[in-house]
Formats: structure tokens, sequence, C-alpha cells
């Protein structure tokens, strides 16, 4: 009897020696989890993961993460001068040479299949689209979908063996959390950048239609743009966008866009080839005291109103079929409070174009409830005409 629970007590010490060195050294094979949407895995990372670097030390997320992250230039067609053609033209200012464009940025392998998240900004109108591989491999990247009111684009690249990031949770991110930018900047190779989360959710910045921003002081300069901003663990956090600077370097604020948002609209795009959102066609204003003023709203003491202003209804829009007029109100949609533009913009996307909802809007008379039946969202391009 005692042999065998000996040799039992030697299995199991030798089996908790083995997990510890795992856990140790390559921790990321306990904890990845797999998820598959629309034909593309994404591995997902648990919310209860620990730093594995040494006190002091960021080296473990870096090299977690780097693999994932690529550098991709682009090119656009050679630009002609219109005036080329003109004999008189030619006579004064001589035969001009058309110019073609490049560009540099850099994206984030999420999946093994090739898909790579960037910055919509970093290929829009290109023609050729190059990606280069931390480990020195290139591949030609196809456009799977852009979506230009957040920002983001999916491209597609075919190798094998590709390193892939793991996808974090949003939730578990604070104010004062430390955080990676990995990124090619100015195009002088891979770079990691240290820094805090600065803010969370910011928004009417101007950036993008929708925006909710992850705010850091990580170093992000031109050609971080679609790189990878990353927790002490490794895992994807946001995908690096924009920087408020005055000079065109980095003065300490930059901007990521989640992954929680980056995910969904990467289902959008596999799905449908774009991202499909609501729409009611109004003109809304944040409540200012000039407006409850002009408008003849009631005011509690010096709090103004709750609610967003309707300053302009689109005719024969959703929103002018539900009976809104200029003037109303809007408190509510689909149940929700409404208190800032961005937030029924927001609320408005998320519905489901043709399904019937319910907005709760502020008259003189009192609360009203109206039916209305969202329309898709025009392209930003079909909006500004």
């Amino acid at each position: 009897m005692k042999r065998y629970w000996l040799l039992f007590s030697q299995s199991v010490t030798v089996l908790l020696a083995i997990w510890f060195v795992v856990a140790t050294l390559q921790p990321e094979w306990l904890r990845s989890n797999r998820s598959s949407a629309n034909g593309m895995t994404l591995l997902q990372a648990p919310a209860d993961t620990l730093p594995r670097s040494a006190a002091g030390s960021l080296s473990t997320p870096a090299r977690l993460a780097s693999p994932a992250v690529v550098s991709i230039s682009t090119s656009k067609a050679k630009s002609q001068n219109p005036h080329n053609r003109d004999p008189w033209f030619k006579f004064f200012y001589g035969e001009q040479d058309e110019q073609s464009t490049s560009g540099l940025g850099s994206g984030v392998i999420v999946s093994p299949e090739g898909h790579i998240l960037t910055n919509n900004h970093v290929v829009e109108d290109a023609e050729n689209i190059d990606v280069v591989l931390a480990d020195g491999r290139r591949a030609a990247a196809s456009v799977i979908g852009t979506d230009p009111e957040t920002d983001l684009a999916l491209l597609k690249i075919t190798l094998d063996k590709l390193p892939v990031i793991l996808m974090g949770q949003n939730q578990n991110l604070q104010v004062g959390d430390q955080v990676l930018a990995i990124g090619n900047p100015f195009g002088v190779g891979q770079t990691v950048t240290s820094g805090i989360v600065s803010a969370l959710g910011r928004s009417q910045l101007g950036i993008n239609t929708f925006e909710n921003f992850i705010q850091t002081d990580a170093a992000i300069n031109p050609g971080n743009s679609g790189g990878a901003l990353i927790d002490v663990n490794g895992h994807l956090m946001g995908i690096n966008t924009a920087i408020y600077s005055r000079s065109g370097g980095s003065m300490g604020i930059g901007f990521a866009i989640p992954t929680s948002t980056a995910q969904q609209v990467m289902q959008d795009l596999l799905k449908n080839g774009k991202v499909i959102r609501g729409w009611i066609g109004v003109e809304p204003q944040d409540m200012t005291a000039e407006l409850a003023e002009s408008f003849k709203l009631p005011q509690t003491g010096n709090a103004l109103p709750k609610g967003v202003v309707i300053t302009g209804v689109l005719k024969n829009g959703p929103a002018a079929d539900a009976g809104i007029r200029v003037g109303d109100v809007i408190v509510k949609v689909n149940g929700q409070s409404v208190g800032t533009v961005a937030q029924l913009l927001a609320q408005v996307a998320s519905l489901k174009p043709g399904v019937s909802t319910q907005l709760r809007v502020w008259r003189p008379q009192g609360e009203v409830s109206l039916g209305l039946t969202p329309a898709e969202r025009p392209s930003a391009k079909q909006l500004r005409r």
C-alpha cells in the first residue's frame, strides 16, 4: 500500500512541477480561449489573467504581442494633372510629371486565417497594400471591408503559421492601468512605447462619427495608426488611431479604438461587407441654455432639461414619417435615456433598420411616445452630399 501511495505522490508532484513551468514560461498555452464568428477565429483572453513580467519589466507583454503587429505600406495610382493636355499650359510650364502617392501604417493580426485590423485612413483609396510581418515575411493584402465612421478596416493575407494577438476585454481596463503601444512610427521599424490609460470613453473630438476612445500617454506617432494598444498581459485593448499634436509628433495625448468596438465592426464586415446601422434623419444638438429658452423648455433651477434638441428633420425621412418636428426633445430611444448627441447617435445606430421602435419625446404639452421605423444609415459620403 505504501508503494502505491508513494507512486501517486510522486506523479502528482511531477504534474504540478510541469504545470508550474508552463504557467511561468508559456502562460498563453493555458489562457488562450478560441471563439469563432463568421468564419474568423479570435483568440479571446480570459478576464482574470495576471501579469507575468518580472517586476519593473514589460518585456513579456511586448514579446507576446509584437509578432502579431505588422507594418502596412500602400500605394495609389499616379495622379494626372488636368492641364497637361492644354498646349498653352505646356508652353508656359512645360511637361508636368505625374505623381504617385504612398503611405505607411500598422495593423494587427487578429485571426489564424489572416485577418488584420487597421485604420480606414491607412488603406483608404489604396490600389496596392503590402503587409510586412515582424519575422520579415511579406504578403499582399486584400480589403474585406471598411468603416470610415469608426475609422476601421479589415484586411486579409494568405500565409501559414501566422502569429495572432489575444483579444482583451475592455470592461477590465481602468484609468491608470499600464499599456503599451506597438506600431511602425515614421517607418523606422516596429517600436514599443509605454504609458498609462489617461481616460476612457473620450468622444466629441471630431475625429470620427462614432467615438468612444481610450486615451493614453504612450507615445503614438505618424505610422502607428492601426497598431496595437495592449495591456500588461499582451492582450489587445485597442487600435491606435489618432494623436493630439501641434507639431506632428507625440505630445502625450493619443487615442485608440476599443477592442469591443473593433470586434463588432469586424463581425459586420465579415457578414455584410459593411457595417449596417440605424438612421432616423434628424439634425440633433446638445441641450444648451439658449436652446432651452428658444424652445421654451421647462427648467428646474439652473439645471438644463434632459434630452437632445431636434433642430432639423429630413423631409420624408423616418423621423418625419413618425411625426417628429423641430423643437422636439428626444429623451429616450427604445427605453434608453438620451443625454447627449453622441448617445443619441450610438443608440439610433444600434437599432435594426426596418424594425419598429419607440421614442419618448418632450413637447410643451408633456412627454409623448412615438413609434418609428429606422432606415439603414447612408454612407458618410452620401450624408455629406
